[in-house]
């Protein structure tokens, strides 16, 4: 590696030093100590950021594209326990590229900065700990963590490495959602009461039935090294490889693949730390394909108070038999108006409730004496102006992204920018975690019945409560 093309830094041992330089982190827990943080190279303008790829799969390849749109990224490793993507991957990126079934010879590499991990959802947790703890930055596909409690563990691991790590929902880095953020802020729909979020698909591949290769088998798929963290091993399957999202074992199911798309886009906009109570329905109403999760899900979140924001609640759905194919929306009501929100759009209908009580109408007016009508009538006339009688109705507020925008290539981007500048990224560990936890107890609260209490500031289950 060229001496006048890359530098490393060491920091010097010292807490004075580490303080004066703010690398001395520590972790809002119980019993954590502070801890110093790895060294860290430093960038010249026109240093490589070198990536690897960690999971292949179909979310794993969009993300090795995007990134590779950032001016100054090369790819150098790709690993997957699938053969037939590792030499799909020398195809695309050329034979001098470097494969493996085993993540671990990735992170043991020097050339590699940073990694880009897309495995299925029980990975997640291990392999971000472990590249955090060899000093590469880490952008995480969401959910962040399998279980709720594997959450602080990477928490931690990112606040003791010091290194930069970025989640995967990419809409918190989109223009629509910033402007939504702008426009909820300036006051433009009141204060909120509710929003209904919802993400409904209506095909084989949307409901994760994917195709599965022609070679796949025990030869060319790892099946051992893929159940690692299951805690019932199992025969080969293709379709438990291919369609990990099917099952508990290996993914979350709609909860942790799309709730958690529509909660960190929330969360973004209203800068909300995250709900107090949560209840989950479900049912597995067509695609009985084997899998152990449903096709049909809804959720209730109750979201507490706070300095930023009255309560509120959220309604969540994902439906897989939808009649109307693949749709994402998200209305968030206030007071004043409601928005509606995508990655690319945005559109405020503003309509402000009247100053005076009604009367009249289906009210109990007519129910009284016509000579009580008329006196409270004459009284209402007396009182209320006309234009303090009726909702005040302000012009719609409408704005789009340019032609082309590219959320998801942004939000590598921005993953980019902050391993080259150290700069905060827009989705790190605590916001992952806050955005995927309710999504998980979503799954804890569709199979055990129950409702699921959660505290969003301390990011914990609180238990006891009914």
């Amino acid at each position: 590696m060229p001496s006048n093309r890359r530098k490393f830094i060491r920091q010097i041992g010292s807490t004075t030093a580490l303080l004066a330089s703010g690398r001395l982190k520590s972790v809002a827990a119980p019993n954590e100590t502070r801890t110093i943080a790895i060294p860290e190279r430093t960038f010249l303008s026109d240093d490589p950021v070198r990536i690897a790829g960690i999971g292949m799969g179909i979310q794993g390849y969009h993300d090795v594209e995007a990134a590779l749109k950032v001016p100054g990224v090369e790819l150098v490793a790709c690993c997957d326990l699938y053969t037939g993507r590792l030499e799909h991957a020398k195809e695309l990126y050329g034979d001098q590229l470097f494969t493996t079934r085993r993540y671990e010879e990735i992170l043991d590499r020097k050339d590699v900065d940073a990694v880009i991990i897309a495995t299925n959802d029980s990975w997640h947790k291990w392999i971000s700990i472990e590249a955090l703890k060899k000093g590469k930055a880490v952008y995480c596909e969401k959910p962040m963590v399998h279980k709720i409690e594997e959450g602080w563990d990477v928490i931690r691991a990112q606040q003791q490495s010091g290194k930069v790590m970025q989640i995967g929902s990419q809409r918190v880095s989109s223009l629509g959602y910033a402007k939504a953020k702008e426009l909820y802020e300036a006051g433009e729909i009141g204060h909120i009461n509710s929003i209904e979020a919802t993400y409904n698909r209506q095909s084989a591949l949307g409901a994760w039935e994917y195709t599965i290769p022609l070679d796949a088998s025990p030869q060319t798929v790892d099946w051992e090294r893929y159940q690692q963290h299951a805690k019932e091993k199992r025969a080969y399957e293709d379709k438990r490889f291919f369609w990990w999202r099917n099952y508990r074992e290996y993914g979350t199911g709609m909860a942790g693949d799309l709730y958690v798309h529509l909660l960190s886009g929330l969360h973004f906009i209203t800068s909300s730390k995250g709900p107090s109570k949560i209840y989950s329905l479900g049912a597995l109403t067509y695609w009985k394909d084997g899998r152990n999760v449903p096709d049909v899900m809804s959720a209730l979140m109750e979201y507490p108070e706070t300095k930023e924001h009255a309560a509120f609640q959220i309604t969540l759905r994902v439906n897989f038999v939808s009649g109307e194919g693949e749709v994402e929306r998200i209305r968030i009501v206030g007071t004043e108006g409601s928005m509606e929100v995508s990655e690319s759009k945005v559109t405020v209908k503003r309509r402000k409730m009247p100053k005076a009580p009604g009367i009249g109408g289906w009210d109990s007016l007519g129910t009284y004496t016509k000579a009580m009508q008329q006196q409270l009538l004459d009284a209402y006339d007396k009182k209320w102006a006309k234009e303090d009688r009726t909702a005040q109705v302000l012009p719609d507020i409408t704005w789009a992204a340019p032609p082309g925008y590219n959320f998801h290539a942004a939000h590598l981007a921005n993953f980019i920018d902050s391993v080259r500048s150290g700069k905060p990224v827009v989705e790190d560990a605590r916001f992952g975690f806050r955005a995927a936890a309710p999504c998980l107890a979503c799954n804890e609260s569709y199979f055990q019945n129950k409702v699921i209490h959660w505290d969003g500031v301390n990011m914990k289950l609180v238990e006891g409560k009914t």
